[in-house]
């Protein structure tokens, strides 16, 4: 890779995204090891508060190595952390890079995920140059498939029996945004 890509700070409406700080660990525990949030993603929820540490660690390596950027996701009103979302695999050559999310359970059905995600599309494709964001859900987790149609993603296929986490065998929609279908603003 071409060396750092320094962590971008984003604003929305609603939303704070910021670089990770240590601070964050123990909300980020809270998020990533309920059970109930994390039933559709492709590890188990953490059982170890040291996680935390690795994964604030990790987002630290990432942007030194230039590979991609995790964003804490916090609301304006309160400063309360509901969240993060990553651009991640990140590959000038080919102008592409994968888009993920994860928000607590109190936080969905407000327009959280499309907000933060939307904000970081803007910059993947404005300063980055990007042409390709791809992203990935699970075939059950409808919620997901929605936060991604929203910002103009097309489902290009299915993974079949692509993740088996704590012995269920799951399958995986693949999405993908060109830069020429990038609208900012649609909804």
């Amino acid at each position: 890779m071409t060396g750092a890509l320094p962590t971008p700070h984003l604003r929305t409406a609603r939303l704070r995204l910021r670089a990770f700080e240590d601070a964050d660990a123990s909300a980020l525990y809270a998020l990533q090891s309920d059970a109930h949030v994390l039933r559709y993603w492709d590890s188990p929820p953490w059982t170890d508060p040291a996680r935390a540490d690795q994964f604030l660690a990790n987002c630290r390596r990432m942007e030194q190595e230039g590979t991609g950027a995790r964003l804490a996701a916090e609301r304006v009103s309160d400063g309360e952390f509901i969240g993060w979302c990553t651009l991640n695999s990140w590959n000038p050559d080919f102008r592409s890079a994968s888009l993920g999310y994860c928000f607590a359970e109190s936080a969905w059905g407000h327009g959280y995920a499309t907000e933060a995600a939307r904000a970081l599309l803007g910059w993947a494709f404005d300063t980055l140059g990007l042409n390709r964001v791809q992203a990935e859900a699970d075939t059950r987790n409808a919620a997901s498939a929605r936060v991604l149609e929203k910002l103009g993603f097309v489902r290009e296929g299915t993974l079949r029996e692509d993740c088996v986490v704590n012995g269920d065998v799951s399958d995986s929609w693949v999405y993908g945004l060109l830069r020429r279908e990038w609208q900012p603003q649609h909804s």
